[in-house]
């Protein structure tokens, strides 16, 4: 048993938001452990068919996850995975209203649910470093009690706020639970497929001028890992989860053997549209924030209270770096609107530079 550790395993988990990548392989992953009893996938829409296969042995309800009330009760639910989490706005299926519908109102009702069942022993909320913001008055490294200095200007930080505000609400309403937050740093990995990744994917990266944003990776696996062991172990309270050690900005774009292009900082947004428009994902003020400011995490809690140690932020982005090698393909159209995009911004970093001798 680890460190906080429980030698009873729940009997019955209901994860929510199966249609997604993370939580799909948390059930296939919770399924497979022969220490729990039955697994339930709840999610209002049908997973893909890039995850569909993870989940045979995961039995599914078609329900929204803030409306599983009487699931909870009716299948003697002990254990609650939330993971039902959207972090950045999808144009075509409600934009930011229906973002902020599906993570606050969503996790509000899902708590109000999970307060009034008995039986529940165990919930285990996915969170996000995002919490603490990103701003240049931030500290070196965010511990968990570290407040943010500024409300993060993103709405998925914003979101986060508010879930975890919530949660704390829960505990002290049913302190039998044990309720585990989880601060996830950004994924990466061979099979991450992220906002983060995309970013790192388009063939010329767009950076602030006179800034290295320090940031921090959790490998995907090792995501897994730490939720698994929530799920089947106690370990109440917050915790930073995330590869120890930083890599520059700069250092993550030259080991991903892409180029680096600086902008000033009013022309990220510009820059940011563009490669939306060249089809390298969606992109919020969160992501900008983090590309600019950066954001290290201490993670001596969760290395002791779980006895497990990510590993490094550089193995997981080199993990990332081999799997996606010679992956970026680029159409003429592209390509031709990156090379603009790079003349455009030498053309405004030297104006700068003039105004300012």
């Amino acid at each position: 048993m680890t460190p906080g550790g429980s030698p009873s395993p729940p009997g019955v988990v209901v994860v929510t938001g199966v249609s997604r990548y993370l939580a799909a392989h948390v059930a296939a992953r919770l399924a497979a452990d022969r220490r729990i009893d039955r697994v339930i996938g709840v999610d209002l829409l049908e997973p893909g068919p890039e995850v569909a296969g993870l989940l045979d042995q995961v039995e599914r309800i078609r329900v929204d996850p803030g409306a599983v009330g009487g699931l909870l009760a009716d299948l003697d639910v002990d254990t609650v995975v939330h993971l039902a989490l959207a972090s950045a706005p999808d144009p075509q299926h409600g934009g930011r209203a229906a973002m902020k519908e599906q993570n606050v109102i969503g996790t509000m009702q899902l708590l109000a649910a999970c307060q009034r069942a008995p039986r529940l022993r165990k919930i285990v909320v996915r969170s996000s470093t995002a919490a603490y913001g990103a701003s240049f008055r931030d500290p070196a490294v965010f511990t968990e009690e570290t407040e943010p200095r500024e409300v993060p200007r993103g709405g998925f930080g914003r979101d986060i706020l508010d879930i975890e505000g919530y949660v704390r609400g829960f505990r002290r309403r049913r302190p039998d639970v044990t309720a585990t937050v989880l601060r996830f740093a950004p994924f990466i990995g061979s099979t991450a497929d992220t906002t983060l990744t995309r970013y790192l994917s388009q063939p010329v990266v767009p950076t602030i001028f006179g800034r290295d944003a320090r940031l921090q990776f959790l490998h995907f696996d090792d995501a897994l890992e730490v939720l698994h062991r929530s799920v089947a172990e106690d370990h109440p309270g917050t915790y930073n989860v995330a590869g120890p050690g930083v890599l520059a900005l700069s250092q993550a774009i030259r080991r991903a053997g892409r180029v680096a292009v600086p902008v000033l900082e009013p022309g990220l947004s510009g820059a940011i549209a563009l490669a939306r428009a060249m089809g390298f994902g969606r992109y919020g003020l969160d992501q900008v924030d983090l590309f600019v400011h950066g954001r290290v995490v201490d993670t001596s809690r969760l290395e002791r209270e779980y006895g497990f140690t990510p590993r490094s932020t550089a193995d997981a982005f080199d993990d990332f770096i081999r799997a996606h090698h010679g992956r970026a393909v680029v159409t003429r159209e592209q390509l031709a609107a990156a090379e603009q995009l790079v003349l455009d911004r030498i053309r405004q970093v030297r104006a700068a530079a003039q105004e300012r001798s």
